[in-house]
């Protein structure tokens, strides 16, 4: 008889083996979603911030915040070499977000990606930094760094300190650091990118830098992207001792810092503009020059989507900017799929889930506009252009077919024979439920 830990263990492994990695989309994910032509390895690294304010011990006396060495664990994916007879496979561990009744307090899944892989040929590659949300953790996008990664690019997915699953702690860090976390990660990169020896010398190129950020992620993707908070906003209130001063809007922000390094933004969710937050007033929105992709549910109730990311990405009067917009979502745009082991808590579930769309065809929509926006704006694919231009709304397009034609899963070339428009890259029928808003710099 195998004894029950084993068989526990036996058991999970199976479960493991079975369960498809979140960078594998299913069938009915439109054209650039599917994973490139390189294969991904994945590496752990701890990026530290020395001589930062600790928010956390301000004293009110002295109205000074000692200063302490901030860390910040990173998990990097990248094109990789792998061997015959090794597996693109590895198994990533994560915490839960909260504690549940009944539901574990962490959970494994697995990935496609090789553990400490050689790097590829064909770099330096363009570098893309992940910054999950509140609470969140470096791995909590892997349907996205993963494939990202075997499509060229060096993908660098932060654990933001007091921010992540099973380690928060109070919000004024999370509101000070996050958009510093982000720039910190792009400039340390790019000095062990120029370290002779080091895995990423020669393998990424920061200088072609993009952020992608789900929800407060999204809130620092903002910031970076030079859009100061407002003065007047309750982000400034929270903070304390005027530590957010160097971010406000009119400020000069980050001083120092190779701002030309940051070629784009992906705001998914991202929290902060809502009221009563207001974390910006137009002044600070337009300050924001770089393309923008923004990503939404117009049922967010977390970031609010009228007063919330519609807000943003209309006030972002400068940048040349598109707004996805799911029709009928909530909050849960950004992350992964929930774990197997959520499922019998509806707490656990409403974490990562949406009560209308399937999660996992979420994904492989951002899979592949995400695709799309980095090639053009990183690579300078222009071609990939046409797959954001698309016509505002889903809901009515037609792509003529005979009658009882079968599906054949073919990708639309954004125009049928009989002259409709269809969402490039969407197969027939599959393209519903969705909005695609456009806007260009003021003149």
């Amino acid at each position: 008889m195998v004894p029950m830990p084993r068989l526990l263990a036996i058991l999970l492994a199976s479960a493991l083996f079975a369960q498809e990695p979140y960078s594998i989309p299913a069938a009915d994910a439109p054209e650039l979603a599917h994973r490139g032509a390189y294969k991904a390895g994945v590496r752990t690294l701890e990026l530290v911030n020395p001589g930062q304010p600790d928010i956390l011990r301000f004293d009110k006396e002295t109205k000074k915040a000692p200063l302490h060495d901030r860390k910040l664990p990173v998990e990097i994916w990248y094109p990789a070499v792998i061997a015959d007879g090794q597996r693109e496979h590895t198994v990533y561990t994560s915490p839960m977000p909260r504690s549940w009744p009944g539901v574990p307090p962490s959970f494994q899944f697995p990935g496609k990606a090789l553990r400490d892989a050689p790097p590829a040929a064909g770099g330096p590659f363009p570098l893309v930094i992940v910054s999950h949300g509140y609470p969140g953790s470096r791995t909590f996008l892997t349907y996205l760094t993963e494939n990202l990664a075997s499509k060229g690019y060096v993908v660098a997915a932060i654990d933001h300190t007091d921010s992540v699953f099973g380690a928060t702690r109070e919000f004024a860090s999370t509101l000070l650091n996050r958009s510093k976390d982000q720039w910190f990660a792009i400039e340390e990169i790019g000095r062990l990118a120029r370290q002779p020896g080091h895995f990423l010398n020669g393998l990424v190129d920061a200088s072609r830098a993009a952020i992608t950020g789900y929800s407060m992620g999204g809130y620092g993707a903002l910031a970076s992207a030079g859009a100061g908070y407002s003065s007047k906003s309750a982000v400034a209130s929270l903070v304390p001792g005027g530590y957010l001063e160097e971010l406000l809007a009119g400020n000069a922000g980050f001083t120092g810092r190779n701002r030309a390094a940051l070629k784009a933004i992906v705001a998914i969710a991202p929290w902060g503009a809502q009221p009563p937050i207001n974390s910006w007033d137009p002044e600070g929105l337009a300050a924001i020059r770089i393309p923008a992709l923004f990503i939404a549910g117009d049922q967010d109730d977390v970031s609010g989507f009228e007063q919330g990311t519609r807000k943003a990405f209309e006030g972002a009067v400068n940048s040349d900017r598109y707004l996805l917009v799911y029709e009928n979502a909530r909050h849960n745009t950004g992350g992964n799929p929930a774990p197997p082991e959520a499922r019998s808590s509806f707490a656990a579930l409403a974490f990562f889930d949406e009560p209308v769309w399937r999660k996992d065809r979420i994904a492989a929509i951002n899979q592949h506009f995400i695709t799309a926006f980095l090639d053009l704006h990183l690579k300078g694919d222009v071609a990939k252009r046409a797959y954001l231009e698309v016509p505002e709304r889903t809901n009515g397009l037609k792509w003529n077919a005979s009658p009882g034609q079968p599906d054949s899963g073919g990708f639309s070339s954004g125009a049928d024979s009989g002259g409709n428009r269809y969402w490039k890259g969407f197969q027939r029928r599959w393209a519903v439920g969705l909005q695609m808003l456009r806007g260009t710099p003021a003149q």
